[in-house]
């Protein structure tokens, strides 16, 4: 479903980059159509597939590598970005460069990443669609990641030399026809696998982001021995997989005994300097913060919002897998809450610069065990409170203080969004009934999934409408949850959709009995 990419052309051989008012098409892409006379960006032309255009070949050297490459093919252009207080006044002048390090406006509330919105609508929508779908499935540096193909709305003003990728992103939009037919008489419904990613969770997406920015915070000397974080366990795993790959320290403040053990074996194995701390994942942002107040270390949680523009790419990469056309629902899980801000903001921009004409819904689905936003909504958005998390197998969004309140309830309110909740059974269930049909989610998944479940029963979501859930983890992750369940070894549950061996004697009569029992009582197609 992924959508189709143009094909790219060597400016000094494409006619159309001598006439900036030449039209756009599908089979001929100019990159650098604009009303300006200085050139915007340009890119490494690329052998062009369509049979009606032809363009010069040309080929990285044998002894090149794909950075030096990019280095021959360095762009200047006039798009920028900084920090500015989040949802500040129109008359605010506060400002920050993204060179300095600053986590929260003077006032101390949450900052956000601003784009100079002004110069990205010198180009209309159009453009900027064919821009994008041309960078997809190719190897171009930065421009084979899901990120950092849309750099000019990241951080444009970053050197290529300077961005630490793992060509993340461009992960699986599955069309979940078996789940949504059989348990929810739908012909629309979607899966976004966030979690088939390199470190194996959505976090990827900001941490190349936020680490890419760290690298050339060093190299410009700043003040950064390392970075750090706290974790329930995928941002961890992020955050030591892509210092690593940079050469950058990372420390990692665990909740000793929440996490599974596959999402702590990510850092150990990569280098971090993991602290296991007896508190919970609020304790763990307590100290973080403090200890980043005095030390050296940047943050790396997102309370940055660095993080949330890599994040945001998520949105603008299911319009395009959708060929630009906008679904109906958006389901995402919540925990500290930036990645539901993030996904209204990547809509967000993709309607104001012309790429599409509306916004989807967006659904916050939280485990009840961890429910303040759910709480908050419900009340009538009236005096948030935080809430003690209790123990969930969700466990990445065990969190009852989120940084990110304040982000996610503006991006609810301005998108008409709504706010459920998942118990534990009701999550579990969803999660096995969901790998019943051929996936293997992460719990976090099935808190999307109950989600989805309860407002498809209360008829809030339709038979026909086009709904995309968003799974933020692998399922590999979470393989004790799914044995436990599986074994019926969870106190308190049913365990109804648990799908456990059968014990058999090693004898043919034997195994002949219990098969035939099995397939009398299969459906007959």
């Amino acid at each position: 479903m992924a959508a189709s990419s143009s094909s790219l052309f060597n400016p000094a051989t494409s006619s159309l980059f001598q006439n900036p008012n030449s039209k756009l098409t599908h089979h001929h892409l100019p990159l650098r159509h604009q009303p300006k006379t200085t050139p915007i960006f340009t890119l490494p032309p690329i052998t062009a597939t369509s049979s009606s255009s032809s363009s010069t070949s040309t080929h990285r050297a044998a002894h090149e590598n794909i950075r030096e490459e990019a280095r021959r093919y360095a762009k200047s252009h006039n798009f920028s970005a900084k920090y500015v207080p989040f949802n500040a006044p129109p008359d605010s002048t506060e400002s920050y460069s993204l060179d300095e390090i600053v986590y929260r406006s003077r006032s101390g509330g949450l900052l956000d990443v601003q784009h100079d919105m002004e110069a990205l609508k010198q180009f209309d929508g159009h453009y900027w669609k064919s821009l994008f779908d041309s960078r997809v499935g190719k190897t171009n540096w930065p421009y084979g990641s899901g990120v950092w193909s849309k750099k000019e709305w990241v951080l444009p003003e970053i050197d290529g030399d300077d961005i630490v990728s793992a060509f993340e992103g461009n992960s699986n939009l599955f069309w979940a026809e078996r789940f949504g037919k059989q348990f929810l008489g739908m012909s629309d419904l979607w899966v976004k696998h966030c979690g088939i990613s390199h470190t194996g969770s959505f976090k990827d997406l900001g941490m190349t982001v936020l680490v890419s920015q760290v690298n050339r915070l060093r190299k410009m000397k700043r003040p950064v021995v390392g970075v750090g974080c706290a974790s329930t366990g995928d941002t961890s795993a992020a955050l030591s997989a892509y210092c690593a790959s940079a050469g950058i320290p990372s420390i990692v403040f665990l909740p000793a005994d929440k996490i599974s053990m596959a999402q702590l074996v990510q850092p150990i194995a990569n280098g971090a300097f993991v602290l296991s701390i007896d508190t919970d994942f609020d304790g763990c942002m307590q100290l973080i913060r403090e200890v980043t107040a005095e030390l050296p270390i940047y943050l790396a949680n997102s309370l940055n919002s660095l993080r949330l523009e890599g994040q945001k790419t998520a949105a603008i990469e299911i319009l395009q897998q959708f060929d630009w056309e906008v679904p109906d629902w958006i389901i995402v899980p919540g925990g500290n809450l930036g990645n539901i801000y993030a996904f209204y903001k990547g809509f967000k921009m993709c309607h104001e610069l012309g790429l599409v004409d509306k916004m989807p819904r967006l659904v916050c689905a939280q485990a009840a065990n961890a429910n303040p936003l759910y709480v908050h909504y419900k009340s009538g958005w009236k005096d948030f409170q935080p809430v003690k998390a209790n123990t969930t197998f969700a466990s990445a969004i065990q969190i009852g203080d989120p940084v990110s309140i304040d982000r996610a309830v503006f991006a609810l309110q301005n998108c008409n969004g709504i706010v459920e909740e998942a118990t534990e059974e009701e999550l579990m269930d969803a999660m096995a009934q969901a790998d019943s049909t051929g996936m293997f989610i992460c719990p976090h998944t099935g808190v999307a999934l109950t989600a989805l479940i309860k407002l498809r029963n209360s008829g809030v979501i339709g038979p026909n409408d086009r709904t995309v859930v968003v799974s933020t983890a692998h399922g590999l992750k979470f393989t004790q949850s799914k044995v436990d369940y599986h074994s019926k070894n969870i106190p308190d549950m049913s365990c109804r959709f648990a799908n456990p061996p059968v014990q058999v004697k090693a004898d043919f009569g034997a195994v002949m009995d219990v098969l035939k029992g099995y397939l009398n009582k299969t459906p007959k197609v």
